[in-house]
């Protein structure tokens, strides 16, 4: 596929519309009092079936909408920036001087390009999800590049673990600790949360064993039932969730109006 085509992929991926598109645009337009990052729908429409090639300006709103990395976006165009240091040999400057343009290509190791399947509705592996590890300045995150690690995105739809674990959330994962332990819990803060692979994707719940069955017991207050599966066939579990990162204030459901409770009343 051409570039505009991986463009209008991203975005049927991830439910959007033309018009969402442009609303979005226009939002980033106005934050930065600049007109140049808007993608009105009849140009978004020639970027993706007549291989118009957009600005630096849309394709910054491109990455943001589409939740994709630039330097991607930026090679889809035949723009590769790892390949700078190798174009080097074009010119050799007579004075001694600091390449600035190598500061980017310096490894900190963090995900910087996912999947472009990644929907922020499910809950995913993200681990798997990342398809290059690179660089970034948040240098603390490196440590979840560790052996033993993987990490998950709770999607907005999953309210399994609610409100103890929010939709939205990352978290990390201990793979080392695959096998379920059972035993009297002090607190729901004392249980361990698992991270669980099924049929129907990603989730996070307390477990607990029956023979060969896999209990899936969702959080007291959470609308969703519990689940029983077949351990073997029906459900891998990935690891112990062993650290979260979730935003607390102004929370609300993605896309809803409704509490948890009220969602399930209405169902």
């Amino acid at each position: 596929m051409n570039a505009g085509q991986r463009l209008r992929g991203l975005r049927e991926k991830l439910g959007l519309t033309i018009r969402d598109v442009e609303t979005a645009s226009t939002q980033l337009a106005q934050k930065y009092s600049n007109e140049d990052y808007a993608i009105p729908i009849s140009r978004l429409s020639d970027i993706e079936t007549k291989g118009v090639i957009p600005s630096i300006f849309r394709l910054y709103s491109f990455a943001v909408i589409y939740r994709s990395d630039f330097r991607e976006l930026l090679s889809w165009f035949g723009i590769d920036l790892d390949q700078m240091a190798r174009d080097f040999h074009v010119v050799e400057p007579t004075r001694t001087h600091i390449v600035g343009a190598l500061n980017s290509i310096a490894s900190v190791q963090m995900p910087v390009r996912l999947d472009p399947a990644f929907d922020l509705r499910r809950t995913v592996n993200l681990g798997r999800m990342i398809e290059r590890w690179g660089v970034a300045p948040l240098a603390f995150l490196q440590q979840f590049a560790g052996d033993g690690f993987t990490y998950g995105y709770i999607g907005t739809e999953d309210f399994t673990m609610y409100p103890l674990l929010l939709p939205g959330s990352f978290i990390q994962v201990d793979e080392n600790r695959d096998k379920v332990v059972e035993r009297a819990w002090s607190s729901e803060y004392d249980r361990p949360i698992y991270f669980i692979e099924t049929r129907q994707g990603h989730t996070c719940s307390w477990c607990s064993l029956r023979g060969d069955d896999l209990i899936l017991q969702p959080h007291p207050l959470s609308p969703v039932p519990p689940r029983i599966l077949r351990n073997e066939h029906e459900a891998e579990v990935i690891g112990q969730v062993t650290a979260v990162a979730m935003r607390l204030s102004d929370w609300h459901p993605v896309g809803r109006g409704k509490a948890p409770r009220e969602l399930k009343e209405s169902n």
